[in-house]
């Protein structure tokens, strides 16, 4: 593939709802550009994007692929994403590496939620837009009231460039509304035509939309605009792609990928009105390894090489960074070091991917979009450069894990497997995480949703022939004492020669802090008890604060007061001492009103305004308390604390409450009194393991 420069190239995220066809759209666009003979189809499992055995056997697409395609003497990097919220991290990893966010709405369908999530986060990633209308082909669809909901939704910057012509009811081509020319899809190619008369009126009315959103794009056009002057043609083209820009201005492209109509179109309007990489990001902050100080690095093959690696792809050939080029030219002989990790790399061989395969390049210029094979030190989010040039680009922002199971093996002795399969999964998804909790010693893997650790566990057995069980999360309760207790423990064992004998009272209270699991103190006057038997005593507490006599848990927030006792002068030891004291606890632990403790978490929910009222209710159900609200534009951020064991499926639960519109995070708060009915349900439960 012919080396481009930032002028050349335009990098495309493709987002949406799930279903609306952006991977068709790639199929299209590969096949219209001749790379490929056949149109792939999803349900056959046989695209060139959706080529992981999860995706066929889905039929859906869950990592972001990159499908490069050279159009008319310049390139553009389309970036495939998922639209499935479960796999939103390959979105954001895509944005971190895209000029320009193409939404893809379904023509039947209109704006879902998945439109709306794909809006905010390329404008949050700071990303003009474009949007195509999928499926216009479908006999029902109202493209008047699709614009007007484009519009209400998204604000007058949505400009639609074309009118649909129907033919008995059926798509069969467009009007473009610049122009004021029509175009029909025919077997032989594209036809020029008459503007029908019965669409002349909605020509004209789309035509002074255009108008309107590119006014914004300049003061010299919003003059021209309000004094009721004629834009010229050029004047509307060079509108649009500063509209574009500053993402002002959002064009609509209509057509049907399935059937290949407007999807070349789609191309050429994306390389004559998108600006090239090198106008869009014309540089990139990063922070000089030398001195830590921020600069700006130009988007020029003059520039010192600098790139980010925005995706990891691990498979049975190893591993492949893929990464974009803010800076300079990589070159096969191009010696890299890793700023973050700060260890040198070995460039083996130069790639341009294109789904799964792996086309050998000789160099990559600033703004193009690469890959390269077996980096031993690089992971996502990592910054490939010089040593003598070092730079660190800022880190890709990544959602995190909220949605945590327990993992376990089918098989016994595969416990260490799963350990090792799960690196490898790691390396490849960051918003993945895996840890043994130290307290309950449960395997517990965490992840964006349920069918994203479904994805994984499948991964594991086609991968690693490792069949594996989600199981609950055990949640980490905690006990402790809100009375007092004056109790005597005694152990004493006789079995001929030196027996056992140790002999001890002692007062149980709360100490009032419940970040340390006891304090202990003596009150020993007259050496009832001799001073270096203390340590065994106080042995004998910590031992017993480990697992809880009421059902388990590690016990917190205890005092224990050491105040009389017996010895023997042959019998006594340190064994029997620390006996005596779990005795001791035993009895006096249960004798001063023990409680559950439970963990709370602390919640921030983000949501539309009017799903405020059942989040709400739903945190009350929960045994939740919601602490305030906070106006976000047209949201709510509710903040609230709730109990870990009602949260543990909130991921789920709240996409379900908000069709999911809805964002939370949540970090541990403190440890609060459970109810009686769990506490009673948590206890019986562990009586039965």
């Amino acid at each position: 593939m012919k080396s481009y420069a930032a002028d050349a190239i335009r990098n495309v995220a493709i987002l949406g709802h799930t279903g609306t066809g952006k991977t068709t759209i790639v199929e299209a666009a590969l096949n219209i550009a001749g790379i490929t003979n056949r149109f792939g189809k999803t349900e056959d499992g046989n695209t060139v994007s959706d080529y992981d055995p999860e995706e066929i056997r889905r039929k859906i697409s869950i990592g972001a692929s990159l499908i490069p395609i050279e159009w008319k003497s310049g390139k553009i990097n389309f970036i495939d994403t998922p639209g499935f919220f479960d796999f939103y991290g390959e979105v954001h990893q895509a944005l971190s590496a895209a000029d320009i966010a193409l939404i893809v709405v379904n023509a039947k369908s209109g704006v879902e939620v998945g439109t709306e999530k794909a809006w905010d986060l390329a404008t949050a990633a700071g990303l003009p837009k474009m949007v195509f209308i999928n499926g216009m082909d479908d006999e029902n669809v109202d493209f008047d009231a699709l614009i007007e909901e484009l519009k209400e939704k998204f604000g007058k910057c949505i400009a639609p460039l074309q009118v649909p012509i129907r033919e008995h009811g059926k798509f069969v081509g467009y009007v473009n509304a610049i122009k004021k020319e029509g175009r029909l899809y025919r077997e032989t190619g594209i036809e020029s035509c008459e503007v029908p008369a019965i669409l002349e009126d909605d020509v004209e009315s789309v035509h002074e939309m255009i108008k309107e959103a590119v006014a914004d794009a300049c003061e010299e056009l919003m003059e021209k605009f309000f004094n009721e002057e004629p834009f010229t043609r050029d004047e509307i083209y060079s509108g649009i792609g500063m509209g574009i820009s500053n993402a002002e201005t959002t064009p609509v492209i209509i057509g049907s990928a399935v059937h290949s109509m407007g999807v070349g179109v789609l191309m050429d309007n994306i390389k004559d009105f998108c600006p090239p990489s090198s106008e869009l990001r014309p540089s990139v902050k990063a922070a000089d390894q030398k001195n830590n100080e921020e600069t700006e690095l130009p988007a020029k093959v003059d520039g010192p090489p600098v790139a980010q690696v925005f995706k990891t792809i691990v498979d049975s050939f190893g591993k492949l960074s893929v990464f974009r080029v803010y800076s300079g030219v990589f070159r096969k002989d191009t010696p890299l070091w890793n700023a973050n990790k700060e260890q040198t790399e070995k460039i083996g061989q130069l790639f341009v991917v294109r789904g799964k395969e792996h086309i050998a390049v000789d160099e990559l210029k600033a703004g193009d979009i690469g890959a390269i094979a077996k980096l031993a030190n690089t992971s996502t989010g990592d910054t490939l450069c010089t040593k003598d040039n070092a730079y660190i680009l800022p880190w890709i922002n990544l959602p995190k894990p909220l949605y945590a199971q327990g993992i376990i093996p089918k098989n016994k002795g595969d416990e260490d497997k799963i350990s090792q399969a799960i690196s490898r999964f790691l390396e490849e998804d960051k918003t993945l995480s895996f840890k043994v909790d130290p307290e309950t010693k449960q395997s517990v893997i965490s992840g964006m949703g349920d069918n994203h650790l479904d994805v994984i566990v499948k991964k594991m057995e086609g991968r690693n022939k490792l069949e594996v069980d989600l199981i609950p999360l055990i949640i980490p309760y905690r006990e402790m004492i809100k009375g007092k207790s004056d109790v005597q423990g005694r152990h004493k064992k006789q079995s001929g020669g030196a027996g056992q004998f140790g002999d001890v009272k002692m007062r149980f209270e709360p100490s009032g802090d419940l970040t340390q699991e006891y304090v202990f103190e003596q009150e020993i006057f007259g050496g009832s008890v001799p001073r270096n038997f203390w340590p065994a005593v106080e042995k004998g507490v910590r031992e017993s604060c480990k697992h809880g006599p009421l059902a388990g848990y590690p016990v917190v927030g205890l005092k224990a007061i050491l105040y009389d006792g017996s010895y023997h002068a042959v019998d006594s030891n340190e064994l029997s001492f620390m006996l005596a004291a779990q005795i001791a606890f035993k009895e006096g632990f249960m004798a001063a009103k023990p409680v559950l403790l439970e963990p709370i978490m602390k919640v921030e929910i983000l949501v539309p305004d009017e799903y405020t009222g059942d989040i709400i209710g739903d945190i009350n159900k929960r045994g939740g308390r919601v602490l305030g609200m906070n106006a976000v534009g047209n949201k709510q951020e509710i903040s609230a604390q709730a109990p870990y064991a009602k949260m543990v499926q909130y991921s789920i639960e709240l996409r379900s409450l908000t069709q999911g519109r809805g964002e939370f995070t949540m970090e541990f708060d403190s440890y609060e009194e459970a109810s009686a009915e769990t506490s009673a349900r948590v206890i019986e439960e562990r009586k039965s393991q």
